[in-house]
């Protein structure tokens, strides 16, 4: 049954179980079937299943995947005594640091910092230095820190850069460190770094590690930066049981750190390494696979491969040249009705972008032809009311957390101004007296009442309890009926943690919802109602659509410009954007571009993407909107 319905590359890369292994997967090629058929043979061999690791780099993938091992290990009717684990990075860094301590294994019970909670925190550490955070720009200072720090470089390295603002970023890490260390808190980058510190300086720790997982699955390998090689080539031991799954074509992510190198010199890295090529796309139609593979093959970095498909040749690629930006969204939104009006839903219709600034003339349209739509950015943890029970829980949890309890100890309003706050963290509650000593008090009686609630209950009576206890629901009730909305859908959620003991599924809950990622936010409430997805390219990574529109096909904007012309590693980077863009299509592909556009308030002349001459004239359609309702003539 294992090998069942797996084409012949398939099996085997499933069959090839011992030693180092390459599977190159290209898009739509079923990677994630093979890696599910794989861990299940590897039981069959007697394996027992939690000798197994998996990990990937989204929250939505991980859990894809547990779900499609497990009900393929029961159909097999194979043990399940033990299951895979199967997790991402970061919750993998998450659960060895919980067991064994992080900061030197002093500490196991941290909070661990989102995006915001990270600015938060180096603009204090500004302020603590004396530095203005408005001449200062904490995010530009946050991105130097993580970038150097995945590099496994420290705050010292930068310190003695020439660049003044490298040199004053080294200074404000060194703080934003310390900080860190005293609220017991680790941000992303420190979940892999201090777990990479651990496995090497950590005999115990790395033998644990190794003995626990005898077989480690590395999924989307091309994405991996340094920190997550080096943690995955410490797994995988001397035992060199490594297989890793990726396509060096839909390597996007190198802003992030990611290595694209990783991948290519895989066989210099394990030269016993066995290569097996997943070159059957089995998602979109012929015309789509060819002008992937023709869009593709003019960038020289890469592993050769030619992706096939025994689809039909489906419907020819439409390009439209429009006027400017207005008629180009014109032209989406009444593209979109079509579809839609031959039974395609709306949530089956994507319109990707190069750059977030170009969704503003699409939502004007969608909402002028009153189509329904979705931007993708706003996560739901991200809300306002729901990042304060998430506050909530990790100051009950962690009382050292001084970003959480800045956050909630007056909200809602409960009396405890600035002034207070600020004596609070700088003499402590000792120097307070009167109406503010007690509503101190009775703050920090209510995290002890929260902390001891959590030790006896599940995860949505937890949530419930929060909401309710803190005054939150109360305080929305009369007022705001749709942040109400988000924390009872908060609940529901908290529901797919109650089979874990309360203080495990709470804990779990707040680390999923702190590392969800861009890719995760398609499973909140709100991307599961109708409408046409708008999103970057970047964001459309993993995803795959019946219907696909790629706007701002334009020279300077995709491929993007920042300033000169793209050359060398950055020009392949963004043909390969354009590769993962033309890939998310099943059935039909639209290409636009525009004669003028409007960017930073200047109207200028715009040139054809260099990306659409690749595709062959035969693969396209030119449409055009004359005559057609609302079309303007320009003179």
């Amino acid at each position: 049954m294992i090998l069942n319905e797996l084409n012949e590359s398939q099996k085997k890369a499933v069959l090839s179980t011992e030693g180092p292994l390459l599977i190159v997967a290209g898009a739509g090629a079923g990677k994630t079937k093979t890696m599910v058929h794989r861990i299940a043979h590897i039981v069959s061999t007697g394996i027992s299943a939690d000798k197994i690791l998996a990990v990937t780099f989204t929250n939505k993938a991980a859990k894809e995947m547990r779900e499609r091992s497990i009900d393929l290990l029961r159909k097999s009717h194979l043990s399940t005594d033990g299951y895979p684990f199967i997790s991402t990075f970061h919750s993998l860094g998450v659960f060895l640091l919980r067991k064994f301590g992080a900061y030197g294994s002093k500490v196991k019970n941290f909070t661990i910092l989102d995006d915001s909670d990270t600015t938060t925190l180096i603009k204090e550490s500004l302020q603590s230095m004396g530095l203005d955070p408005k001449t200062n720009e904490p995010r530009a200072l946050k991105s130097i820190i993580s970038r150097c720090a995945n590099a496994l470089q420290n705050p010292e390295d930068l310190m003695s850069e020439s660049n003044p603002t490298y040199r004053l970023a080294g200074r404000v890490w060194q703080t934003y460190k310390n900080n860190k260390e005293k609220q017991q808190a680790l941000d992303f980058d420190d979940l892999l770094l201090q777990t990479i510190d651990m496995l090497d300086n950590n005999k115990e720790v790395l033998s644990w590690c190794q003995d626990a997982w005898h077989y480690v699955h590395i999924d989307e390998y091309q994405d991996t930066n340094e920190v997550q090689y080096r943690i995955a080539k410490a797994l995988a031991g001397t035992r060199k049981n490594l297989c890793v799954v990726g396509d060096s074509d839909q390597s996007i992510y190198s802003w992030r750190g990611a290595n694209i190198k990783n991948i290519l010199e895989f066989e210099k890295d394990y030269p016993e390494a066995e290569v097996v090529l997943l070159e059957e796309n089995y998602r979109s139609t012929k015309t789509v696979i060819s002008a992937a593979n023709e869009v593709i093959k003019q960038n020289n970095h890469r592993q050769p491969k030619n992706l096939f498909t025994n689809k039909h040749e489906g419907e020819p690629i439409s390009l439209y040249g429009a006027y400017d930006e207005t008629d180009e969204a014109r032209f989406v939104v009444e593209r979109c009705i079509e579809r839609m009006d031959q039974g395609i839903k709306t949530e089956d219709i994507a319109v990707l972008f190069r750059a977030n600034f170009q969704s503003r003339i699409l939502e004007e349209a969608f909402l002028s032809y009153n189509i329904p739509y979705q931007v993708l950015g706003v996560r739901f943890f991200e809300r306002k009311e729901i990042k304060d029970v998430i506050s909530y829980l990790r100051a009950s949890l962690n009382p050292e957390s001084k970003l959480d309890i800045k956050r909630i100890i007056n909200t809602p309003a409960r009396g405890i101004g600035k002034v207070t706050i600020n004596k609070i963290f700088e003499e402590g509650k000792e120097s307070l007296s009167g109406k503010a000593l007690i509503a101190t008090q009775n703050f920090y009686d209510l995290l002890l009442k929260i902390k001891d609630y959590i030790e006896n209950h599940n995860a949505s009576e937890i949530l419930k309890f929060v909401i309710s206890e803190t005054g939150l629901e109360q305080s929305l009730k009369d007022s705001d009926e749709e942040k109400i909305e988000n924390l009872k859908e908060l609940v529901t959620l908290g529901i797919r943690y109650d089979h874990l003991e309360g203080k495990i599924g709470i804990e779990k809950l707040i680390e999923e919802a702190t590392l969800m990622s861009d890719q995760d936010n398609m499973e909140s409430k709100e991307e599961k109602l109708p409408g046409i997805k708008l999103m970057t390219v970047h964001a459309s990574k993993g995803l795959e659509f019946n219907t696909v529109f790629i706007t701002g096909l334009e020279h300077g904007l995709f491929p993007h410009e920042r300033g000169e012309r793209l050359t060398g590693a950055d020009a392949e980077e963004e043909r390969r954007l354009m590769y993962v863009a033309v890939t998310r299509a099943r059935e039909k592909l639209y290409l636009t571009y525009t004669s003028i556009r409007t960017i930073f308030g200047s109207r200028d002349i715009r040139l054809p993407s260099e990306f659409l001459s690749d595709i062959p004239d035969e693969l396209i359609t030119r449409e055009s909107r004359e005559g057609e309702a609302g079309f303007t003539v320009y003179l």
